[in-house]
Order: C-alpha cells, then structure tokens, then sequence
C-alpha cells in the first residue's frame, strides 16, 4: 500500500469512526450523568438503548411516523422509562451498600432483555428505511446521508445537553446534587426529582442513539444493547466517568480506535480493542483522559 492509499483510507476510517463513536457517546453520557449524581454504574443503560430502538420501530411501522417525530417518540417513552425504573429499582436502595445496588442493575437489565424477547420474540426486526440513503463521494471519500445524519443528530443532541446542564436551573441543581447531595437538600433542592431527571436525560439520549443505530444498520433485536452497553461503558471509563465532556470524547475515541482495527486488521479484533483500552486506561489513568485524580474515603 502506497502513502496516497493509506492516506486515504485513514480518512476513511476515520469518518466511519466519528461517525460511530457518537453514537457511543451519546449512550456513555447516560452512564456519567448517573455516576456524577448518584455514584451507580447502571448497567441497565444499554438496554434503555435497545427499548429506544423498539419504540422507534413501534413509531415508524405502527404509527406511521416520519424520522423526526419517531425519533421525539423513541426519546420520551425511553426517559419515562428511565423514570420508572429508577422510582422503583433504585431508589429504595439508594441507601444500600453499593454492590446491591450493582446486583440490581445487572437485575433490571436481565429483565428488560428477556421481557422484550417475551414481548417481542427474540428474532431481529428490520428497521424501516425512513429516508432514502445518499452517497457522497469527495474525491473517493464515501460519505452516506445516514452518517451525516447520525453525526448532526448526535451534536445537536450533545449540544442541547450541555445547555442544560449549564445554563438552565434544573442544571444547575442536577450540578449541586453531584457535588454535594446533602448541602443541596438543605439548600431546598428536592434531590429525588433533580436525580429522576437524570435518569430520564440519560435515557432519552440512549434512545437516539438506538433509533440511529436502526436507521444505520437496517436491524433490532432484543439483545442490540449489551454490547454497545459495555462499549459506551468503557468510554465513559476512558474520557473519565461523571464528566460529560469525557463521555463524548471518549465515545469519538473508542468510535475511531474500532475503525481503525477493523480498516488497518480484522474486524474480529474490533471488540478486543475497546476492552484492551479499558484495561489500559484502568492501570494507567484510572479517572480518564479528562478526570481528575480524588481521593476518596471508603
């Protein structure tokens, strides 16, 4: 391969992996929203992805709904979701010891996958094509109308959520709760609402991310969460966990990082790849790329 034709498809593969890597990041800023509140890996994340993604299809098949109102539907039934299941699965153990409440994640999880399969029946749905695909090419660059989608969709999403958080009042309190969730209760800030909040922002943007993921790849299944889950899990882990700007870097990263595997060797290494940077990034930089090294009194 000459330098002209690597050149070219490191472009490539780097399009394809920003590409990827947002929809990676969207789910991982569902995982540090919750872990900067409440201190909970929620490993039901991903499965809040895959329930977005159903109701997308729900939208698009049975309501007849066009790309944008799917996408709005998708959003609102999975943050009502994430409401739910917070009200009921953790916030009675909010007090608990941290590893029960772990357990009952990996719980919630379990259930919603095979309570969709019960739904749903395990075998894959095909997405309906929303919109035509398009294919640009710039000076043999491939660039499709589902990419442009999928990363304009993303930004608008991320940006929109870091307005919140910054410049809005319940941003402002969601902020206080993570720094100090006592001294916000004694400022008059109703804690419990700012952290269903949380849970419901987390998991309207996993629904996105879903509902782009079926447009892109045409498929859903019941079982589409799990490991997109754990990737965006590591992400969140390699740009530094309850930072949201951590969790779109590290979502890019690992997007880039799996493209580049899959171009330059074999796809079959790609998964490999985004545990190996987990295991790395745990032994040398355990609070990411962005975190910052706290001390913290167990």
């Amino acid at each position: 391969m000459d330098a002209s034709s690597f050149l070219h498809q490191l472009v490539q593969q780097l399009i394809n992996g920003i590409s990827l890597g947002s929809i990676y990041a969207l789910v991982a800023l569902g995982y540090t929203m919750v872990y900067g509140i409440i201190k909970l890996i929620n490993f039901a994340h991903g499965d809040i992805y895959m329930l977005g993604a159903y109701a997308g299809f729900f939208a698009t098949t049975i309501l007849k709904l066009s790309f944008l109102p799917a996408l709005v539907f998708a959003m609102v039934v999975a943050a009502v979701a994430g409401i739910i299941i917070e009200r009921l699965a953790y916030r009675p153990l909010r007090n608990a010891p941290r590893i029960a409440v772990l357990i009952t994640a990996i719980g919630v999880s379990l259930l919603l996958e095979y309570g969709m399969m019960l739904f749903v029946t395990p075998q894959p749905r095909t997405f309906p094509a929303v919109f035509s695909a398009t294919v640009y090419n710039f000076g043999g660059l491939i660039v499709n109308s589902q990419q442009v989608l999928i990363l304009v969709t993303a930004v608008f999403l991320m940006v929109t959520l870091t307005y919140i958080v910054q410049k809005t009042m319940v941003g402002k309190a969601m902020r206080a709760v993570s720094y100090d969730m006592d001294a916000a209760r004694l400022m008059g800030i109703d804690v419990d609402k700012v952290i269903s909040y949380t849970f419901a922002l987390g998991s309207a943007l996993a629904a996105a991310a879903g509902v782009l993921v079926g447009v892109y790849y045409n498929s859903i299944d019941p079982l589409m969460g799990i490991m997109p889950g754990l990737k965006a899990f590591v992400a969140a882990v390699l740009g530094g966990i309850g930072i949201l700007p951590g969790a779109m870097l590290g979502g890019v990263l690992l997007g880039v990082v799996e493209a580049m595997v899959s171009g330059f060797f074999s796809s079959t290494f790609r998964d490999a790849a985004a545990f190996a940077i987990l295991i790395i990034i745990l032994l040398f930089r355990p609070s990411g790329l962005l975190g910052k090294n706290i001390r913290e009194k167990v």
